[in-house]
């Protein structure tokens, strides 16, 4: 699926107004493809109001919703090894009421959840605001709005 900015935000916006948790979704692609711009436009679906920061530095920062749950911001770039997770309090993530949103889940490697979504982005060209966006269904994750996926180990597509 090829979506350009703005429908990377409007799409961003309806998971956060959909979807309750547990949610796990993981944001991958190269630097620039959008992860963050993604994961903004899921905050602020979820009526999450203020500066939303990239938590490139902090790793980790968790925000309350209006609806009574929580979205937790994660991005691993800068994480070393997998085993530093734990200090993030990464054992308590996913709880009933938790969407978590993971930037780079590929450094978490074996530590990620069974039941996930991933999202990976990838720029086809510098000058573009396009992004090719594939959705990736792992084990059997809560649904999120949007277009037909990739059912891990399945070939069928199904919607989200």
């Amino acid at each position: 699926m090829i979506l350009n900015e703005a429908d990377l935000v409007r799409w961003g916006n309806r998971i956060g107004q959909e979807v309750s948790g547990p949610l796990f979704i993981g944001l991958k692609g190269p630097l620039g493809a959008g992860k963050s711009v993604l994961a903004r436009a899921v905050a602020r679906g979820a009526g999450i109001e203020g500066p939303i920061p990239s938590p490139t530095f902090n790793l980790m920062f968790e925000y309350s919703t209006e609806r009574g749950t929580s979205l937790v911001h994660m991005d691993l770039y800068r994480l070393l090894d997998p085993e530093e997770l734990w200090e993030l309090g990464w054992e308590e993530l996913g709880s009933s009421s938790e969407i978590v949103l993971l930037e780079w889940p590929e450094r978490a490697e074996s530590f990620l959840p069974q039941n996930r979504w991933e999202v990976e982005l990838v720029v086809p060209s510098e000058d573009s605001d396009l992004r090719e966006v594939a959705v990736t269904r792992f084990g059997h994750p809560k649904g999120i709005p949007g277009f037909p996926v990739i059912l891990h180990g399945d070939t069928e597509e199904g919607g989200a």
